[in-house]
């Protein structure tokens, strides 16, 4: 094994002067997962911040809902901060008409900024 190579190889976290295996990247168990939590940390904020607003669009679709089936103005929504971009999915009748879930909550817009707010049946079973 080459000298220089041995004094070149650092800890890829905090620096510090390896010993040991050759394949060896960290110092202890503390860098390795630190160093693996910081390159992984962008993807989870972004997953975390979209399931945070799949989550509050899914209160405010229940809280607004409490029978199951409620026809009320739009502007409640929009009031309640629900955010219209974010749903986990759509259903579309054999009409055309397109209803938006987020989990088993879900809303039809109608005519003159009404909405339908329904529960999936599937998961009332």
């Amino acid at each position: 094994m080459d000298i220089n190579a041995t004094e070149k190889r650092r800890c890829l976290e905090c620096g510090t002067k390896l010993v040991g295996r050759s394949d060896q990247k960290y110092c202890s168990d503390m860098c390795r997962n630190s160093y693996n939590n910081k390159i992984s940390s962008e993807v989870n904020n972004f997953v975390r911040n979209i399931n945070n607003i799949l989550r509050r669009n899914r209160k405010i679709l229940l809280n607004l809902n409490p029978r199951g089936k409620v026809k009320l103005p739009l502007s409640k929504l929009t009031a309640a901060g629900l955010d219209f971009n974010y749903f986990t999915n759509t259903y579309i009748t054999k009409s055309g008409n397109t209803y938006y879930f987020c989990y088993e909550q879900g809303y039809l817009l109608l005519e003159n900024d009404y909405v339908a707010l329904v529960v999936k049946q599937e998961y009332l079973k």
